[in-house]
């Protein structure tokens, strides 16, 4: 063999070697950083992660989370959300309300997850008759925000009273009624919205949320619209008084007469009704009868 071709051979046989390193070094390195990922998971959640891999294959676990309410972990599976306890078994569609901050924990978490998350009513199963699998819960109207609204339904706001109401906005624009829950976060962003847009809003509380007494309050205070804003980010009432609310009743019976369980449903004047916070240019086309 010439010393060219020696020479050429040993750098054919340091190339391989050097390609054959990079190949065993970029492996461990995957192999190290997913052990550190998987060891920054606390114990629960990633034992409740393999309970589910097991027990749900299909599903596709995005984060387990055991420490935000006490005896259960919350699983976010894409833009789905769905509690299960730590042993994996039982399976919690629904929403967690805590009681003490009065706050609609799943619906904050599904803001997180997606910020055009609609809310209709109560929690929807999805279909999945073809995966052989429980119903994972598309949680308190999980899903893409369209951008413009959905068909609407109809509903007569007829045997409605005029007690009840808080008018804002502006008095010569465009009415819109508006079913809400000053507890309920969707609602605060219809209300954000709204407030740039030149409409007069007719805001008729019904409490989904247990938002009673902070509706007593709005209704009562001397200056309705101020205190319902105020309400909406969390700020406390000034001046709370106490009045007849028995308007904020008929807006309850009105509600359940009507299967309206969930907020915020906005109704236009002519009667027609969609349920679910819209983005500014569906709301603009919906409350001005455009395409819907």
């Amino acid at each position: 063999m010439s010393a060219i071709d020696s020479s050429g051979g040993r750098r054919e046989l340091a190339g391989l070697a050097l390609i054959a390193f990079l190949i065993v070094a970029a492996f461990f390195a995957a192999m190290i950083g997913a052990k550190d990922a998987f060891a920054a998971l606390r114990p629960a959640d990633a034992s409740v992660i393999e309970l589910l891999k097991a027990r749900l294959p299909k599903t596709k676990v995005s984060k387990v989370d055991c420490a935000v309410v006490g005896g259960l972990c919350e699983v976010t599976a894409g833009n789905n959300l769905f509690y299960v306890d730590r042993s994996g078994r039982y399976l919690v569609i629904g929403r967690v309300y805590d009681m003490e901050t009065r706050q609609d924990l799943t619906a904050t978490r599904l803001l997180e997850i997606n910020p055009d998350t609609l809310i209709g009513g109560a929690a929807k199963a999805n279909n999945a008759a073809d995966s052989g699998e429980p119903p994972i819960a598309k949680a308190v109207g999980a899903g893409s925000q369209p951008t413009t609204p959905a068909t609407p339904s109809r509903i007569s706001l007829d045997g409605l009273p005029k007690d009840g109401a808080i008018v804002w906005g502006n008095p010569s624009g465009k009415t819109v009624t508006v079913f809400s829950d000053f507890r309920c976060g969707y609602c605060r962003a219809l209300s954000n919205t709204l407030r740039s847009m030149n409409v007069r809003v007719v805001e008729r509380p019904i409490s989904v949320l247990g938002s009673r007494d902070l509706a007593n309050q709005v209704y009562c205070a001397k200056n309705r619209e101020t205190a319902l804003h105020q309400a909406y980010a969390g700020e406390p009432l000034r001046n709370a008084a106490t009045c007849d609310t028995s308007g904020l009743d008929a807006n309850e019976r009105f509600a359940r007469s009507h299967g309206l369980n969930g907020t915020p449903v906005i109704v236009r004047a002519d009667g027609a009704m969609i349920e679910g916070y819209r983005p500014k240019e569906a709301l603009a086309s919906f409350i001005a009868g455009g395409r819907s």
